[in-house]
């Protein structure tokens, strides 16, 4: 089994890349889904969130408020790092059941936004082992979430709060460049799989 972490900053086509790869075959895990889960109806982090920032984040249907709980955090470090606290662990036990049941010829693919800030698919049993950062300038990414409705100021909000392309960069084994459109990506995406395959082939053949 080969395991990639695939990140990218919001609007630079990472989620794109991710089902590219899996229509050739890759096992995709959607970890920022994983993070909405732990925090959902009957989630394991639920009542943990609600002991450390009270019952206004719970929300009237079960689970946590994510907007309620998105108030508190996005602007205090410490009440990020305390909310990292609860459910990173949680997301990694997550990640860890679900590769333990993939198939072990498999290239499993962990989509996850804060691989550069977290420990998330690395602090687990099933670490990732190479990471591929997707990257596009930002007025490109700004107008991709323009498109999808996002105002001026939510999109710039989101884009400011995330690692920098630097701090990405600093831990990608490889690099890809999203400036253009779905099918240019794609084909991008057949390269990255024959390489991706290249490596996992490697990593099965016997030394000697």
């Amino acid at each position: 089994m080969l395991i990639v972490g695939l990140t990218g900053g919001i609007g630079s086509g990472k989620t794109s890349l991710a089902e590219a790869l899996a229509r050739r075959g890759a096992v995709v895990l959607d970890v920022d889904g994983l993070g909405r889960q732990v925090i959902g109806h009957g989630g394991s982090a639920v009542e943990a969130v609600v002991e450390r920032f009270g019952e206004e984040v719970r929300h009237p249907e079960g689970g946590i408020d994510r907007n309620a709980l998105a108030g508190i955090v996005f602007h205090d470090e410490q009440a990020l790092s305390d909310l990292t606290a609860i459910s990173h662990p949680r997301i990694n036990r997550l990640l860890d059941e679900a590769v333990a049941a993939i198939a072990d010829d498999s290239i499993v693919i962990y989509d996850m936004a804060v691989l550069a800030e977290s420990e998330l698919g690395w602090s687990n049993r099933y670490p990732y082992e190479i990471v591929i950062t997707v990257e596009a300038p930002p007025e490109v990414r700004f107008e991709r979430l323009r498109r999808r409705g996002m105002s001026p100021e939510d999109a710039r909000s989101r884009m400011e709060s995330q690692a920098s392309d630097e701090e990405r960069q600093a831990v990608a084994n490889y690099i890809v460049s999203n400036q253009g459109d779905l099918a240019e990506l794609d084909h991008v995406a057949g390269e990255v799989w024959s390489e991706l395959q290249r490596l996992h082939d490697q990593k099965r053949r016997p030394l000697g």
